[in-house]
This record gives structure tokens, sequence and C-alpha cells, in this order.
């Protein structure tokens, strides 16, 4: 794995917590910075390969990541949970209908499906749609599914009051890699289906405690169980730095921030 360009990448769209980074009204030293990868976007990733190209998630930032990015085709969208800060781009799903002649398929919990229905009704069902808009096709998943070649295997966790997941990626050309933006505790069932990662993308917002986010410390103690080859932080807070929070961190463990592309 290395971190410049490729045909089979993971990209960080977004690595910050559900208020950005810098944050309204703040002064601190990383709201104040001009170091650019202090400067984060709301959480989102972007995983292309053999099997396509999937978004995960769609903040309210999609639009500039995109841009940024230079993403024109999305072959589908997974969406780890129903919170403000991974939906609310739902609406710029549509640049990526424009170009399809298939509806999009939307993968996620029930629960999470049930609930982009309910923020945007006007997208649903498919019977009423209008041209120019959101064409979903919504396809809720429990277990382990393939996309194309790709296997996909929802990991649920827990994360404030709706039910959350992550994901485990595996495929021959990258390995196995799992990312899982928002999490407080994984149950053991999940960390079992968490074994022999390669790479391992997970929440750590502040060094201060949360109630439902993991800590940088408590991040480090579930890499430390898990042990995968080389791990990201992410969905980080304004209390985090870039530079000195990285370089403080243990070998083979790094922040991730905005534009990081992993390829392999």
């Amino acid at each position: 794995m290395s971190d410049k360009g490729s045909d089979c990448r993971f990209l960080f769209l977004g690595t910050s917590t559900s208020v950005g980074v810098p944050v309204i009204g703040c002064s601190c030293k990383t709201c104040s910075s001009d170091y650019p990868r202090d400067d984060r976007s709301r959480s989102s990733a972007f995983l292309e390969g053999p099997w396509g190209k999937i978004l995960i998630d769609s903040g309210p930032d999609l639009r500039q990541q995109a841009l940024r990015e230079n993403l024109t085709v999305v072959d589908a969208v997974l969406y780890t949970h129903e919170h403000l800060d991974h939906v609310t781009g739902f609406d710029e799903l549509r640049a990526f209908c424009w170009r399809r002649e298939t509806p999009l398929p939307l993968y996620g919990s029930p629960d999470t499906l049930a609930g982009l229905e309910r923020m945007y009704p006007w997208a649903f069902p498919l019977e009423d749609h209008q041209p120019g808009y959101v064409r979903p096709d919504p396809r809720p998943v429990e277990d382990a599914f393939r996309f194309n070649n790709l296997k996909i295997t929802p990991i649920e966790v827990q994360h404030g009051r709706v039910r959350t997941h992550g994901f485990r990626f595996d495929h021959p050309t990258i390995g196995s890699l799992a990312y899982i933006p928002d999490v407080k505790i994984i149950p053991q069932s999940s960390l079992d289906l968490l074994e022999d990662l390669d790479v391992l993308i997970i929440d750590a917002l502040r060094h201060e405690e949360h109630h439902t986010h993991m800590t940088v410390a408590e991040s480090l103690d579930a890499i430390a169980t898990l042990k995968p080859k080389r791990s990201f932080l992410t969905h980080l807070g304004h209390e985090l730095g870039w530079q000195e929070t990285n370089e403080a961190l243990p070998p083979q463990v790094s922040l991730a921030y905005d534009g990081l592309s992993l390829t392999f």
C-alpha cells in the first residue's frame, strides 16, 4: 500500500467531526491554524477499484469534496448511520444520478434507509420520481454482501442512539480494510469480524472523554486488540492539532486528513 495515485484507492473525502474544523466562532490553535491538514470537512470516504466507485456517506460537504477530488461517477452509496453530518448531502447525489440510466443503489441498515426516507420523502418511492432529482435504489443490508467482486461486511457498533455500522471490505487487490468513523464501543461479535485486517480506519474524536465517540487512547486500545497492519484515525475534533497529535502516535498509526489517498 502507498499514499500516491492509483486505479485502486481509498480516499478520505472528509475527516472531521460533525461541526467541521475550523469550528464557527472558535479561535483555538487548531481552528486558527494555516496548516492544510487542520482544515477538515465532515467525515466521508470514497473507495474505487475493479468493483466500481463507492461513496461512503453523503455528508453536508459532499459538493465541495466532489469538486476538490474531481469525482464525477458514483456507482453506489454506503451509509453508516442517519446522523445529519453523514446524510445531509443527499441532494448532491442527483449530479451522479444524471450520469446513470438506472437508479443509484443505496446500502445501509433498514433503520438507516428508513431514516433517509423520512428526511427526503420527495426522493421515495421511485414511481413518483421527477427527472433531474436523486433516483435512489434502497438496498437494506444486515449481513455480508458483494458489490460486484468486492465483499462488504457491515460491522455494527455502539454510537449514540441510532443504529450505526462501519464496513469491512475484502478483495484480493486491497486485502482487508475496515472503516469505522463513528464508534464508542465495538461489541465482541463485531471485534470477531475485524480480525486479520490490513488497514483499520477508526474514530478518534479527541483526548478527553466523550459519551458517543472514542478518544485517541480508546482508539489505540482497539488497534492494540485488533492488531491491523496499519491504522488511521479519523472523525477528528478541533482539540487535535494534526502535526503534534500525529507525531505522538505509535508506529503504523497515523492521523488521516482530507484528500489522503491510500492506494493498493
